[in-house]
């Protein structure tokens, strides 16, 4: 009976896969209210439930059939799902799992090194070994100069011995000379290409002790956007994936809220690539190798607001390239390995300028506090509690660094060996307002 219902939900997302999503669905002006938000919802779970299943599969029928509908809700119950691949985000969905209680965990990873290459614009690989190369299943391709944008992850769609062809192109020339590989490795959940998904209540296990391949967050993470304009990720938790917790690129408008990313090999949250005017608030990012919230390139007009940082690999944060125009208030960033918040060493065309740091506490990390370094203008630092509890780690408040200009302090409250360390020229005394 399983089977069944199975197969025959199924048939019917092939069917209106072959059809056109619904007339009105998705239109910016449609006819009315009613048309412009498609009320579609189906229930997914390993029992009792529309759809019954337990892994990628049947998560992804669901998604694709609300989909091709216009939009609607995906309800999935408690338990844990196998992911074989990610699953991969529609237009209009929400994915809603149960609070707590739905697990969606990463298979064990697989790999094998290239024994053709794979060139700029080819959809398929040939591989040394084919074990756990199976069809459905997801797969990155990269090698050892080919990676970040340059990798790719795709889905196998067909294969002959050795040979697999794939749902994306190489995004470079990816060389047997140069290590070119191919791993099961993907985002746990994944939106390409999309606007005005949702994902709610969702546990990503990433099965980090069987997946030994770290990656990186510009083309895969443990939930992953790629142009995913105005998505919302909410109380959703990553654990334990190998590489970022929660990472989208080129992607405009994300919220991500009330969310945890803990024990992941990368960076904990990362708004990314020209993503502008992402609001992250309320999250936590606990115990990742790297940084826990990395300001990529040219992210502007965002929102990091109430998160809390702790005991990261990197930087509790980190913002540079072109990274213009935000604020930072609220946020708690404490205990991290490298220091607390980094303004990175850009030339002036290229540095975070205008950035608004208030009402932060900043605690304990190692080193110092705040580090403005490069060219940087029109920085604000306001009201915040920058401060060593008597560990002696964060033994400088906060440094300047040398090409560093316009930098305005208000009523900050520090607690260091050495409360300032300017190192622009002609720089002010620690009890000078520095401007």
């Amino acid at each position: 009976m399983k089977s069944i219902q199975f197969h025959l939900m199924l048939g019917l997302v092939l069917l209106f896969s072959r059809q056109s999503p619904a007339d009105q669905a998705g239109r910016q002006y449609a006819e009315n209210d009613l048309h412009a938000q498609p009320a579609i919802e189906v229930t997914v779970g390993l029992q009792d439930a529309d759809m019954i299943g337990n892994d990628n599969r049947v998560l992804q029928a669901a998604v694709d059939y609300v989909g091709n509908l216009g939009g609607g809700l995906v309800r999935i119950g408690p338990g844990e799902f196998t992911m074989h691949d990610s699953l991969h985000l529609r237009s209009r969905v929400t994915v809603r799992g149960t609070p707590g209680r739905t697990i969606l965990k990463k298979t064990r990873e697989y790999r094998s090194p290239l024994v053709a290459d794979g060139d700029y614009g080819e959809a398929a690989i040939t591989v040394e070994n084919t074990d756990g190369f199976k069809l459905g299943r997801g797969v990155y391709v990269a090698s050892r100069t080919q990676r970040n944008f340059h990798g790719v992850c795709a889905t196998i769609l067909n294969g002959k011995e050795n040979y697999f062809t794939l749902t994306r192109s190489m995004n470079a020339d990816i060389m047997v000379a140069d290590g070119g590989f191919a791993a099961t490795i993907y985002p746990v959940i994944s939106g390409y290409e999309i606007q005005d998904a949702r994902v709610e209540h969702l546990i990503v296990d990433g099965n980090r002790q069987n997946n030994p391949t770290q990656v990186d967050g510009c083309r895969t993470a443990g939930i992953y956007l790629y142009r995913g304009d105005h998505c919302v990720i909410t109380d959703c938790e990553v654990i334990n994936y190998q590489g970022d917790g929660i990472s989208f690129q080129q992607s405009n408008d994300v919220t991500v809220t009330q969310c945890v990313v803990q024990h992941c090999a990368g960076f904990g949250l990362h708004p990314g690539s020209g993503s502008q005017r992402p609001t992250v608030s309320h999250c936590r990012a606990i115990q990742n190798d790297e940084d826990g919230f990395f300001f990529c390139w040219r992210v502007r007009g965002g929102i990091a607001e109430g998160n809390w940082l702790e005991g990261n690999g990197g930087y509790g944060m980190s913002i540079g390239h072109k990274d213009s125009g935000n604020m930072v208030r609220q946020n708690t960033i404490v205990g991290n390995q490298r220091g607390g918040v980094y303004w990175r060493a850009e030339t002036e065309p290229m540095a975070a300028h205008r950035i608004t740091f208030e009402e932060n506490t900043v605690r304990d990390n190692e080193g110092w506090g705040l580090f403005v370094d490069g060219a940087t203008r029109g920085t604000v630092i306001r009201n915040n509690s920058i401060e060593d509890t008597g560990s002696g780690r964060q033994h400088t408040g906060i440094r300047i660094g040398s090409k560093a200009k316009d930098i305005t302090l208000e009523t900050n409250t520090i607690k260091a060996t050495q409360n300032f360390d300017d190192k622009r020229p002609g720089s002010l005394t620690e009890s000078s307002p520095l401007r």
